[in-house]
């Protein structure tokens, strides 16, 4: 009897540790298989990358290359997108009309039309898979990868030839207009919200410059040219002037080398100013027209506004009603400023709570406008967040009255804010520091 007690017992052991030793291959295998998943998803992403550049060269253009880059960055000039062919970081717009520009590679692409494939050409500045990101030299953003299934983003193919083929696309011949608010009744508010704006570009239905890939890598593809026109950002060789901003044969758009040159405007970050930035797209006619984007109304439906650190993209703070007039060599702000301008000669320079060198960055920026209280002699300059809530705690600013949602900021950010709804896609550039505004590096022109 012992002995048949000791067979069971041995039998038992062997199960028990055969049975484990099968929930560890099992857990092993499991995850085994997620790894080769994400492997097999990089290497396609890779071989992405790799056909993009490509289409670089072919174009006449100098494809970037992560072992030897043809520029390298100071600390000081902290330049977060490394692709960037050159920057001219002079802000006197006495002496460079334009203000601050920067150089970026130009792909061509093909865009659907209701009359079939257009040929077009667009940037790409962050991607959500850090090896594409690297391979590209642009910003790695894995937040973006939230944006697949929202239907706030478009799928796009690689035709036979190489070329990315978009679902969407965008029509660069409307003529932007704006005109200014009147001042309210209790006198805080003028300028902003506008009475009417009319963009000066918009997209179709299908169009998102969040582009899923077929590798499922999520790109910011943003459209700057096709035949219909070009970008409201891309400047005129004589400065800002709006009468030829539709001009193919504009110099600051270059498909023979594969590089385009577009406005940078400037924003406030953790107190420091120089927060340059790109506008492409936004979800909002309103402010597609004030600062020159695309309207893109696609946008509305990506990944949520009011939330972070969920969500596929960041809160930043415009102002409604800032200064406008430079009291202390700090500048102006506000939404009213930069409508009361002609052709946005002037920016916003909203406040940003976080800069691409955090892997919660993200392009697309949910707005959140804050309203003075007090007199505009009296109004600071916004400089960063906390400032904000400092403000908005001694109720110094208060959430625009224009505010769509009515529900609080849900992060850490700020419990006091409430979102438009509006989204603005502003990749940030770089931030440099005082010492190298004046200065260029790189080639900021085309040849």
């Amino acid at each position: 009897m012992k002995n048949f007690k000791t067979v069971l017992l041995s039998l038992f052991v062997v199960v028990l540790f055969s049975s484990c030793s099968n929930d560890d291959n099992q857990l092993s295998e499991s995850a085994s298989t997620t790894d080769d998943s994400k492997s097999f998803k990089s290497l396609k992403a890779l071989k992405e990358a790799k056909l993009l550049l490509s289409s670089i060269k072919r174009d006449g253009g100098i494809p970037f290359n992560a072992s030897n880059p043809a520029l390298s960055f100071t600390s000081e000039q902290n330049v977060f997108l490394p692709s960037v062919l050159g920057i001219d970081f002079r802000i006197d717009r006495s002496v460079v009309p334009a203000g601050p520009t920067a150089r970026f590679p130009m792909f061509r692409g093909l865009e659907t039309t209701p009359n079939g494939l257009r040929r077009c050409y667009y940037v790409i500045t962050e991607a959500s898979d850090k090896k594409m990101a690297k391979k590209l030299g642009v910003i790695f953003s894995p937040r973006m990868a939230a944006a697949i299934g929202s239907g706030g983003e478009q799928n796009a193919y690689f035709n036979r030839r190489g070329r990315l083929v978009f679902e969407g696309s965008v029509d660069f011949s409307p003529k932007r207009s704006l005109v200014p608010g009147p001042t309210s009744e209790d006198g805080l508010l003028f300028g902003f919200p506008p009475a009417q704006v009319n963009p000066g570009a918009i997209a179709s239905p299908e169009w998102s410059s969040y582009v899923v890939l077929p590798s499922g890598v999520v790109i910011n593809a943003q459209m700057v040219a096709n035949s219909t026109g070009l970008h409201d950002r891309i400047p005129n060789p004589d400065g800002n002037g709006p009468e030829q901003e539709d001009d193919l044969n504009n110099p600051n758009f270059a498909p023979d080398q594969a590089s385009v040159v577009m406005q940078l405007l400037d924003g406030w970050h953790d107190g420091q100013p120089y927060y340059f930035h790109i506008v492409t797209d936004t979800s909002d006619p309103g402010p597609a027209t004030i600062e020159l984007g695309v309207f893109a109304p696609r946008l509305a439906n990506l990944p949520t506004f009011g939330l972070f650190p969920g969500g596929s993209m960041l809160p930043f703070s415009p102002t409604a009603n800032g200064r406008t007039t430079d009291t202390d060599g700090f500048g102006v702000q506000g939404l009213n400023t930069a409508s009361l301008s002609d052709r946005q000669v002037q920016d916003p320079t909203n406040t940003f709570p976080i800069d691409p060198s955090d892997q919660r960055y993200a392009p697309m920026w949910d707005a959140h406008i804050t309203e003075f209280t007090i007199p505009e002699s009296e109004r600071p300059i916004l400089r960063s967040f906390d400032q904000i809530n400092q403000l908005l705690a001694d109720g110094t600013l208060i959430p625009f009255r224009g505010n769509a949602n009515p529900s609080p900021l849900a992060n850490s950010l700020s419990d006091l804010l409430t979102a438009t709804g509006a989204i603005i896609n502003c990749p940030v550039i770089t931030q440099p520091s005082e010492s190298v505004i004046g200065t260029q590096i790189g080639s900021p022109r085309n040849r």
